[in-house]
């Protein structure tokens, strides 16, 4: 018989957790290594015990948590929630998107994220945001491929540990090394 394996996506349930955890553990591990992946994991990545995280995820009706599965094998998942502008637009903002490296190319990446935005059209929102690390070109040929494009660049410079903080400036004062603002 042979054939293709069937690539599908649903809305996760929390019968999907145990298989959500892995998953984001897995994410967790790819990323961390990576250019910006450190701070990434401190500042972006889920905080907390991922089960609890994500098991709060999936029963939040103002999120949408999709898993997608080859052969009703649960080998991705996604998650986009929708943000409040200044204007009172929304913006969707994609947080989550993985599949398992042995599951990727053959299509469960891409129906997850047509799922999430869908979801983020039907409410309502003006655009859509997703994060890749830098030098992770893989995942930015993912986005660009399905129609995103890079709107903002964030830089980023690492102080040494431990360096003293720079001392505040006083109104009036320039802030920095007094005798170079000379």
């Amino acid at each position: 018989m042979g054939g293709a394996a069937e690539e599908a996506v649903r809305a996760a349930t929390p019968e999907d957790l145990p298989a959500i955890v892995a998953l984001a553990e897995a994410l967790r591990r790819e990323l961390t290594p990576m250019r910006g992946g450190r701070l990434w994991a401190v500042r972006e990545a889920r905080p907390g015990p991922a089960d609890v995280a994500y098991g709060a995820l999936l029963v939040d009706p103002e999120v949408c948590v999709v898993v997608g599965t080859l052969d009703g094998v649960v080998v991705g998942f996604g998650v986009a929630t929708v943000e409040t502008l200044a204007d009172c637009g929304t913006l969707g903002v994609v947080t989550d998107l993985f599949v398992d490296p042995e599951a990727r190319a053959v299509g469960v990446g891409e129906i997850m994220l047509e799922a999430l935005v869908a979801f983020c059209t039907r409410e309502g929102c003006v655009g859509i945001d997703a994060f890749a690390l830098p030098g992770h070109r893989a995942a930015k040929n993912f986005f660009e491929e399905s129609g995103f494009t890079a709107r903002a660049i964030v830089m980023h410079h690492v102080l040494p540990a431990g360096a003293p903080e720079p001392e505040k400036p006083r109104p009036g004062q320039p802030y920095g090394d007094e005798d170079q603002a000379r």
